[in-house]
């Protein structure tokens, strides 16, 4: 789907503002986004949700594909009344939920996330002043959300310039392709080969999903 003008604008808006220098410096560190940037140039990272809306969609996406993770969270949109938050969450029976697509298990890990967040168990006020980390541990106290999850939530939501979610397996998929002519990559040769996209990692990953799915992701 080509973007409206409406829509270049509010990516635009919306960009990091290390995306510039990120995508120049990598283009002279790296050979194969050297190629991929200029080709998908016209797109950038975007989130549009606050911090609960990024960690229910990184649950509802754990494991599926990113269509049928679009196609849950839209029946869990409708089951939520078009407004999903905690308290709305929270209202809906374990029935609806499922009803929605969840399986049981992330209908029990919705809801603890929307009970954390209800409660006010999380510091989610300071995170935009906590390091990498420090984020990622608070945010693993909570059922169903590991490290590839609470990276999403850096990458998605506080937009921080430098992660590399190793278990991802879009980007394994995509480091495979681009650098290793399809062959099995492993988490540590992916982590070498992405030492050369440093301090940029976070924005050198979204290119590589780009590479096998032009549609960019979003949580």
């Amino acid at each position: 789907m080509v973007p409206t003008v409406l829509e270049k604008t509010l990516l635009v808006e919306s960009a990091p503002i290390y995306w510039e220098q990120a995508c120049r410096e990598l283009m002279k560190q790296d050979r194969i986004l050297k190629k991929l940037i200029p080709k998908y140039g016209s797109g950038f990272l975007v989130t549009r949700g606050d911090a609960f809306t990024t960690l229910a969609r990184a649950i509802v996406g754990q494991q599926i594909s990113v269509a049928a993770a679009q196609a849950v969270w839209d029946r869990v949109l409708i089951a939520s009344k078009k407004k999903i938050n905690p308290k709305n969450i929270l209202s809906l029976s374990s029935e609806e939920l499922r009803g929605a697509g969840l399986s049981g298990r992330k209908v029990e890990y919705i809801r603890d996330l929307a009970d954390h967040f209800h409660s006010g168990r999380l510091h989610a006020n300071q995170w935009q002043d906590m390091d990498d980390e420090s984020v990622i541990r608070e945010l693993s106290s909570i059922r169903g959300i590991g490290r590839w999850t609470a990276e999403m939530f850096l990458i998605f939501n506080l937009v921080r310039p430098n992660i590399l979610p190793l278990d991802d397996v879009g980007l394994l998929k995509a480091i495979s392709l681009n650098y290793f002519s399809g062959e099995p990559v492993s988490r540590h040769e992916a982590r070498e080969l992405a030492a050369n996209w440093a301090p940029w990692r976070t924005v050198a990953t979204w290119y590589m999903w780009r590479s096998i799915d032009p549609i960019p992701v979003e949580y």
